[in-house]
């Protein structure tokens, strides 16, 4: 196989004494390399110097190009506080990260986006409380975003949004290597209402580490969804889908949320955005209050993507035509009472997610913490083939994961 200049450079670095399999040239044994599963890897570095420089290369990221692990990160509570985790599907491995760098004067970090691009993970915005503003208790968005570079293990500070968001809209562009965000407000999940919303929307250049400012929203919109649809091979549309705008009282105390059941489209150009264009309403008045979880499944052949919603205990499929909502399948096993489900795609499956008892009681050798997370349980749900799996894993939480709360982004390494 043939390797990059840097690839070929950095194997003819490695002195003799230090090969990476004894007996074996070194772009055969970095072929070899290539294939173990990359939640293995921090385990693996300290076994040699050879062996630590080759996992942190990106020799080792253009090699698993063919044998990519899809892989998912796990963001319970504030990143500043609590470490994310890494979470591998098909060897239930799971893998610490390091928190974010922290703020001492701003605490309770919730609503932020995390994305994936490259071999990265972004955390953007949020909503959080800080030390400093007046008054103490009254939640501010965040502007700061945060990048954790898999090759180095470490988190990079980079350029804040221009306006500060929580609850927005985000999708990665990979073809001109671009994130755009749009709408959000301050809401924090200690107040499930109020907090402000805004219909700003900004693109990210990774490469020169700035923001830039597009047409704004139709309207006010914090609490929605985004995703890009491709054309050609690249991203051509940006949609913004539900979430909510202005709110309404009853009895005029308490304040309840107005849901919007539309979605909004934006062109994509390689100068900036285009104009907005409205999509009309996507169900009937009284068919169900918001719009539910939504993960995309790109099309392998750069074509329209499928979209899917958790509604409940049902999965729906968004019929990009007739502009409608049509029911794809349900979840064998409902979520118990009182619980949530955690839904994302990996692999082109849906992964619908959930804390469970009592699955695995062969085991009564753990510790308390761990008999406090619970199990988790997936149930995976094949769009093509029409069928179920199961999976069972012991996360390594201290808590049992509340998914109305987590944040989760799945990346490809």
């Amino acid at each position: 196989m043939p390797l990059p200049p840097s690839s070929s450079t950095f194997l003819l670095a490695i002195d003799e004494a230090l090969t990476l399999l004894p007996g074996l040239p070194n772009d055969v044994a970095a072929h070899i390399l290539s294939f173990l599963p990359y939640s293995h890897h921090c385990r693996l570095k300290p076994t040699c110097k050879s062996w630590y420089t080759f996992l942190s290369s990106q020799t080792l990221l253009y090699l698993r190009r063919h044998c990519h692990s899809h892989l998912l990160c796990f963001f319970p509570e504030d990143p500043h506080i609590s470490s994310p985790f890494l979470f591998d599907p098909e060897n239930l491995a799971w893998r610490l990260l390091p928190p974010m760098p922290c703020n001492p004067h701003e605490y309770g970090l919730c609503n932020f986006t995390s994305i994936s691009l490259g071999p990265h993970i972004y955390v953007l915005g949020g909503s959080l409380f800080d030390t400093r503003s007046f008054p103490l208790d009254r939640p501010s968005p965040s502007s700061s975003a945060f990048r954790y570079n898999f090759l180095t293990s470490s988190w990079d500070r980079l350029a804040p949004m221009l306006s500060p968001r929580g609850s927005f809209a985000c999708a990665a562009i990979p073809s001109s290597d671009q994130i755009i965000v749009a709408g959000g407000g301050s809401r924090h999940t200690m107040f499930r209402a109020a907090g402000s919303r805004i219909c700003s929307v900004e693109r990210y250049d990774v490469e020169r580490d700035e923001w830039e400012a597009l047409d704004g929203l139709p309207r006010f919109r914090a609490g929605c969804v985004g995703f890009t649809v491709r054309g050609d091979g690249e991203e051509k549309e940006f949609w913004v889908m539900g979430g909510y705008g202005e709110s309404r009282t009853l009895s005029g105390v308490f304040p309840v949320d107005e849901y919007y059941k539309d979605a909004v489209v934006m062109e994509l150009k390689e100068n900036g955005g285009g104009k907005w264009r409205e999509v009309g309403d996507m169900w009937e008045e009284g068919e169900r209050p918001r719009l539910g979880k939504i993960v995309v499944v790109e099309d392998e052949e750069g074509g329209r993507p499928a979209i899917f919603m958790l509604d409940d205990n049902d999965i729906l499929r968004y019929n990009m035509t007739l502009n409608c909502w049509q029911k794809e399948s349900s979840v064998p096993r409902r979520a118990p009472y009182k619980s949530t489900f955690g839904f994302v795609v990996l692999n082109g499956e849906l992964h619908v997610m959930t804390i469970v008892n009592g699955i695995d009681s062969a085991d009564t050798r753990r510790s308390r913490q761990q008999k406090r997370a619970g199990t988790l349980f997936i149930q995976i749900y094949h769009p093509r083939k029409k069928t179920w799996r199961s999976l069972v894993t012991k996360p390594p939480f201290q808590q049992p994961l509340d998914f109305s709360t987590t944040v989760m982004c799945t990346i490809r390494l």
